[in-house]
């Protein structure tokens, strides 16, 4: 007689999540980034809930196919919430190697939890966001998003995610384009370019989500699981020969003028000084 299964998932609405919804509905669990009013950026607490999701999804048997979106249609997520930053990290090595844990193992969860996940992109994707986006297994987005990095406009480095899985995505030139020059790529360039694999009128976005999920629900699980395993080989080997050091020289970071300047002068609203920067060398 088999006894009583250990590991499994809980009911969705036992959750008492603050900064994120989880639904489950038949076979497919969707986890929404709910901070609209902040463009679903990214603080400690919603970076911990998206990792309780994401694991109980991984063990629910009856989960299939994982979502993960943003509220509203401004933002899907703009990435580490630069106030939080400012207030806690910058200049404060140790406490942010902590949040840096936090938001590594995030991914890991999300690569190894053995189902497939759609990225519903259905607002602008940045920094950390469209990391989020690439530790997805495939994306459907809204034709009026854009996706952009911002790491070396604003005093930091795309190191969880962008810098290792960027050239496996795009290649090696548009890669260093995309970090270079933080420059905005609307939905249409991110499709050519290999970054999302539909883009759809907004109205049509979960529709197109739901006929994604029956395809990936009309598989054989085990295969697509392994299948999935097989296909991180590149980022795997990239990510953890490249993160432990990621997250030592970004704490270290931290202590820099640049940090400062940078998000500085996001929460003030004006233009980083870069040539004040530069004469700081």
């Amino acid at each position: 007689m088999r006894g009583k299964l250990i590991y499994t998932g809980k009911p969705a609405k036992s959750f008492k999540f603050r900064h994120i919804k989880y639904d489950k509905t038949s076979y497919k669990a969707t986890i929404t980034i709910n901070r609209e009013k902040v463009l679903n950026c990214l603080n400690l607490t919603t970076i911990t809930e998206l990792s309780a999701a994401f694991k109980d999804a991984s063990w629910d048997d009856e989960i299939a196919v994982i979502v993960l979106t943003g509220a509203g249609k401004r933002a899907f997520s703009t990435g580490a919430d630069l106030e939080e930053q400012q207030e806690f990290f910058v200049g404060n090595p140790k406490d942010y190697y902590k949040w840096m844990y936090e938001f590594i193992q995030l991914h890991e969860i999300m690569r190894n939890c053995g189902k497939p996940i759609i990225a519903r992109l259905n607002g602008i994707v940045v920094g950390g966001g469209n990391e989020l986006n690439m530790s997805c297994d495939l994306a459907i987005a809204a034709d009026h998003i854009y996706i952009r990095q911002v790491g070396a406009a604003r005093g930091s480095v795309a190191a969880a995610g962008a810098t290792q899985f960027l050239p496996v995505l795009v290649g090696d030139r548009r890669a260093r384009e995309i970090l270079f020059l933080c420059e905005e790529i609307p939905a249409m360039k991110a499709l050519e370019w290999g970054l999302v694999n539909q883009v759809v009128p907004y109205n049509e976005l979960d529709k197109a989500v739901d006929i994604m999920a029956e395809k990936l629900f009309n598989k054989l699980p085990e295969c697509l699981r392994y299948t999935k395993q097989q296909l991180n080989f590149w980022r795997d080997l990239s990510w953890h020969t490249t993160i432990g050091h990621a997250r030592e020289w970004l704490s270290i970071h931290n202590l820099s003028y640049e940090v400062r300047e940078g998000i500085n002068a996001f929460n003030e609203k004006r233009s980083v000084n870069y040539r004040k920067v530069r004469k700081r060398k």
